[in-house]
């Protein structure tokens, strides 16, 4: 058997696995979805390694899914960091920080319109993205990849304001 057939054999296996210790793990059921998916990638960018015997394949896998998980959760708190930074920016009241209040604005409003949306209502309208979602008509993960996109073209500016 190829690799690329254990792999394989290994996903459809332990799939349902990986999947349930996603969702002990995170809060929504989308993210527990998005993280097996995320680990399958992985899985066959990587199938080369997969191991022969399945109980070396079923762990193999956890590792993966380990990997992957501890990367959700540095961006998770990375994203946190960035709302709250982009948050106080936003509410200040003092006249140095208005002005700064309105490059914040102008930056949202260059973004493409799906995306600018979106930012508005979580961060400004202090929906969660699944709501956000919803108003938008949209679906949950197609709402999470304009938010990251989003998020990444503010943090790079915000970052270059920062220096």
């Amino acid at each position: 058997m190829t690799a690329e057939h254990r792999a394989r054999a290994a996903l459809r296996a332990f799939s349902a696995d990986l999947l349930r210790y996603f969702e002990r793990r995170v809060p929504s059921q989308e993210d527990a979805a998005d993280l097996l998916s995320e680990t399958m990638l992985q899985v066959w960018r990587r199938y080369e390694a997969c191991p022969s015997e399945a109980e070396d394949q079923r762990r193999w896998l956890y590792q993966v899914a380990a990997n992957v998980l501890s990367n959700h959760r540095r961006a998770s708190r990375r994203r946190s960091a960035l709302v709250t930074k982009l948050r106080s920016v936003i509410q200040t009241d003092t006249e140095a920080d208005a002005t700064e209040s309105v490059a914040v604005r102008e930056l949202v409003e260059s973004l493409p319109a799906d995306q600018r949306e979106l930012i508005r209502l979580v961060h400004w309208d202090g929906l969660s993205l699944a709501d956000a979602a919803a108003v938008l008509g949209i679906n949950a993960s197609t709402a999470r990849s304009r938010y990251a996109a989003a998020r990444g073209k503010l943090r790079q500016v915000l970052y270059e304001h920062a220096d």
